[in-house]
């Protein structure tokens, strides 16, 4: 008789070599769309949880959404939420000089009659979020201060859509593989919005941080007047992180512009007779 056929899930890994299937939320439109539809059985086999990584400084919409998703007989799997600190203290005490993980924050710096202005290399992403979802699905893993396997036991699902391709990304880790549902359905995002509509989900609100520096103008405006309290944290925040951060020469700013964010024109483009051109925003497991 011939070898048997050994099963293989949907990333090319055979199927029993898997111990451990989580699902990265950030609790936005993608990953709570993902997280519903393993619910009701439409993408499997069914993840062992989910993790979301607390920045310390998520909107009080998010924290609610997240609230919601992890109460009772919303997801038959838990939601584990992890944290590697505060990252809106951290960068207040940055301005004083003390250790930090740089944001892409803006530079302005003055040459004479000519402005420079840059963009701060991104490390927030890797320390408030992935490092810490690592640590954990190592822990769940049972990998904790054990040599790691040559070959992946875990399966991580990321809600990164069928627009979004570009951000899609192998595992850094041998023992990890990561999988893209939503892009294996052929699903965009206003497929997902439409999804959570059939199924008279609520819609989740916009996953980033306060103080995110790849925020629209329009992002911006509905914080300042739609939460006053979190606007006035951006604006401290900002200020407080003009000078002083190690490594960094010249002014820093949240916005683009960089000037202060409490001076910043939020009337729209189409207000100012211009076109809006900004189309960064946070990647991976920020905004989705």
């Amino acid at each position: 008789m011939g070898a048997a056929i050994q099963a293989l899930g949907p990333n090319g890994t055979p199927d029993d070599a898997i111990r451990l299937r989580v699902l990265s939320l950030g609790a936005g439109v993608q990953s709570t769309t993902l997280a519903l539809m393993a619910a009701h059985g439409e993408v499997g086999p069914m993840p062992d949880c989910a993790i979301f990584a607390d920045t310390g400084w998520e909107p009080a919409a998010v924290m609610e959404h997240l609230a919601w998703l992890r109460s009772h007989n919303v997801l038959p799997f838990p939601v584990h939420v992890v944290s590697a600190g505060n990252i809106r203290d951290d960068l207040r005490r940055a301005g004083q000089g003390e250790r930090w993980a740089s944001i892409p924050a803006f530079t302005r710096i003055v040459r004479g009659r000519r402005v420079q202005i840059g963009m701060i290399r991104r490390q927030c992403t890797t320390e408030y979020k992935v490092t810490p979802i690592r640590r954990k699905v190592r822990e769940l893993a049972g990998l904790t201060r054990r040599r790691s396997p040559a070959r992946p036991v875990v399966e991580q699902w990321i809600g990164i859509s069928l627009d979004e391709v570009i951000r899609m990304k192998p595992a850094r880790e041998t023992w990890q593989v990561n999988r893209w549902p939503l892009v294996e359905e052929r699903m965009t995002r206003t497929d997902c919005l439409r999804w959570l509509e059939r199924h008279e989900y609520p819609i989740p609100p916009k996953s980033a941080c306060v103080g995110c520096p790849f925020h629209s103008d329009v992002r911006w405006r509905e914080i300042r007047d739609h939460d006053p309290k979190a606007w006035a944290e951006a604006v401290a925040v900002d200020h407080d992180i003009r000078t002083g951060l190690r490594g960094v020469h010249g002014e820093v700013f949240l916005h683009r512009s960089a000037i202060p964010l409490d001076d910043v024109d939020l009337s729209t483009a189409e207000e100012r007779g211009q076109l809006d051109l900004w189309g960064n925003e946070c990647e991976g497991l920020c905004g989705v």
